[in-house]
């Protein structure tokens, strides 16, 4: 069955019909006459094809999608929802450059186990781009791609399996559960998204939607790191990198949630107090010491910046180096981050405390029409924390 909006929640014009423009069809606002109507239409875009029925009666109809909508019952909580939306696309692999503004992609459909968000805010990862340049594009979803994995928004509709979540829920989380393993074709870097529910969690509370943006794949990416490490209360850890996205956040998971007897982390000069103020014991500028020259060694190395040797140089025998890029080096592993809203439901009460804090780069939040500026500067690898774009139309 197609998406069933209640008749109370549509107003139709007096404007004839075949008078009016397309987007008319869908007011926010509503009030239904009692004359028997009924109209159907079918309009391609970039990434799909509208189809709908809007009729005299109990329900409003509509669906959008490149195929015919999934037989499965859903719940719609807003009048409001388009069968196009503005986002950012590419169809093809490259540079920035490739991608493009289209303000007529078909609003994806849901699965009976997903949601329908609509987008407040989306933050860059550099996942993104090395996707965007073809990197893992054997196990890439087919071209054309909104591109995005962080989302935080509001839920405007649900599937039929969906228990946990409704409409107007205010949720954050990462979109894809296996990052290089097919990745959705709709990412968040548009209007609307559409999530399974269990990669889903309700937005902490106090924090805004551009922090609650910033933190899924990044603070998912440090949790499962000192996992897999198997960081415990009272063991050392020496952060690569901690004042990027995951760097800030393996600081802060490390020293109050994992209970870390010392937290060591590197950056720039500029940066060091931002390491002290997350919670490291020694902050460490990289232009000056070198890190695996110190006569202190540590249980575990969280490398996010590709030390190689260097890093291995750093951990104790018997210790653990989790690297997330560059050449592993034994005793070192790399792991795929599985997206999971539990995890971030587990992480939600450090969040709410302030214990653990999103760090959102100061340059931003970018706005959606400066989604290319957003890349080119994430690119540089100068980017402090997360970079978010906000507001989305």
């Amino acid at each position: 069955m197609e998406t069933l909006l209640s008749s109370t929640t549509l107003q139709l014009k007096p404007t004839p019909l075949h008078l009016q423009p397309f987007n008319s069809f869908f007011p926010k606002e509503t009030l239904l006459s009692s004359s028997v109507f009924e109209l159907k239409y079918s309009r391609k875009s970039k990434l799909g094809v509208h189809k709908g029925t809007l009729s005299q009666g109990s329900a409003f109809k509509v669906f959008a999608s490149s195929q015919a909508a999934p037989a499965s019952a859903e719940v719609s909580t807003s009048s409001s929802i388009p069968p196009s939306m503005k986002a950012w696309v590419y169809s093809e692999y490259g540079g920035v450059e490739v991608l493009k503004f289209d303000d007529n992609v078909a609003v994806p459909e849901i699965k009976d186990d997903q949601v329908l968000i609509k987008v407040a805010a989306a933050a860059l990862n550099p996942i993104d781009f090395k996707r965007r340049l073809g990197k893992f594009k054997a196990t890439d979803s087919p071209l054309p791609t909104v591109p995005g994995y962080d989302v935080a928004g509001v839920v405007v509709k649900v599937g039929s399996q969906v228990k946990g979540l409704k409409g107007g829920d205010e949720v954050y989380g990462d979109i894809n559960e296996k990052a290089l393993e097919g990745p959705k074709q709709f990412g968040s870097l548009a209007e609307y998204t559409a999530v399974e529910e269990k990669l889903l969690a309700l937005k902490p509370k106090g924090i805004d939607f551009v922090q609650a943006a910033a933190l899924p794949l990044a603070i998912e990416t440090a949790y499962e790191g000192l996992e897999r490490a198997g960081f415990s209360a009272g063991k050392s850890v020496l952060v690569l990198g901690g004042a990027g996205g995951v760097g800030s956040l393996v600081i802060q998971l490390a020293k109050h949630v994992f209970g870390a007897s010392k937290v060591a982390a590197t950056s720039s000069t500029g940066k060091l107090e931002l390491l002290r103020s997350l919670g490291a014991d020694l902050a460490i500028d990289y232009t000056k010491e070198n890190f695996e020259d110190l006569p202190e060694k540590f249980d575990v190395v969280y490398d996010a910046v590709g030390q190689g040797e260097k890093a291995a140089k750093a951990v104790k025998e018997g210790g653990n180096v989790v690297f997330l890029t560059g050449a592993v080096v034994p005793p070192g592993f790399r792991f795929v981050v599985t997206s999971n809203g539990g995890t971030l439901t587990k992480l939600n009460a450090f969040l709410e405390s302030g214990q653990v804090k999103p760090v959102v780069d100061p340059k931003g939040p970018f706005a959606f029409s400066k989604v290319v500026e957003a890349f080119s500067y994430l690119e540089t690898n100068r980017a402090t924390g997360k970079v978010v774009i906000h507001p989305i139309p």
